[in-house]
């Protein structure tokens, strides 16, 4: 009997392991795309879903803040002043948290479990650069608000498409020129802000080298794509 009852327990055991083992492995990837102003992250984030397509792999885009009905309304808070009123620096904060908090729980997680990739333009590194680099709030502060926000939904890898300042308010520019756009609240900041945005993001990736991977989004978008393929590429042969 109990030789019995002790191929059970350990038939039991290992089926547990085994359905444990398929649902990690079924699991989408979480990518988030980084980067100062003009670093071509929307056009990176598209031209990546076409090629994971491609090889058979079904992901989605996603957008900071926004990406749900609340967050776009944050957005036009945060970006064009929808309220009549800029907010506050710690107002500015938690607005960027409370749209992420809906995106993680409404799109993020959900599309993750059910094995589709997320590939995501901005997430809460912007927040700690902007934020925390660029408006000088305390940046362990605001790294421990991300924690109880993401809800333990952190990404797999992040790209730092990183250039120069002066670079990417050059490609801004030649948009608002062919697009008629104007700028928003963000990039109508001094460019002294942006150099301690982008100073921020490089100090980032230094200290989590195994989640960050820098590429140089100063070159042309199919060179920089071709860069960011053999990162993801790497990441696939790994699973």
């Amino acid at each position: 009997m109990n030789r019995q009852f002790s191929c059970l327990f350990t038939f039991f055991v290992s089926f547990v392991s085994f359905v444990v083992y398929l649902l990690v492995l079924m699991k989408g990837k979480f990518i988030t795309l980084e980067g100062p102003e003009g670093s071509g992250k929307s056009t990176q984030a598209q031209m990546m879903i076409r090629r994971l397509s491609g090889v058979g792999i079904e992901a989605m885009y996603t957008r900071e803040p926004g990406g749900t009905a609340l967050g776009e309304e944050i957005r036009n808070i945060l970006q064009h002043n929808q309220a009549g009123e800029a907010p506050c620096e710690r107002a500015e904060l938690l607005l960027f948290e409370a749209s992420r908090n809906q995106l993680v729980e409404k799109v993020i997680r959900p599309a993750l479990e059910k094995g589709t990739w997320v590939i995501c333009d901005r997430f809460m590194d912007s927040t700690t650069a902007y934020q925390g680099y660029g408006r000088g709030l305390p940046v362990d502060d605001v790294k421990a608000i991300h924690q109880f926000t993401i809800n333990k939904v952190a990404p797999d890898l992040t790209l730092l498409l990183d250039l120069s300042v002066e670079t990417g308010f050059n490609r801004i520019a030649q948009r608002f020129l062919e697009l008629g756009e104007s700028a928003d609240r963000f990039e109508q900041e001094e460019r002294a802000f942006h150099e301690r945005v982008r100073r921020g993001y490089l100090t980032l990736a230094e200290e989590e080298p195994e989640r960050f991977r820098i590429v140089d989004a100063s070159q042309d978008p199919e060179t920089v794509s071709a860069a960011i393929w053999n990162i993801i590429s790497t990441l696939l042969e790994k699973e």
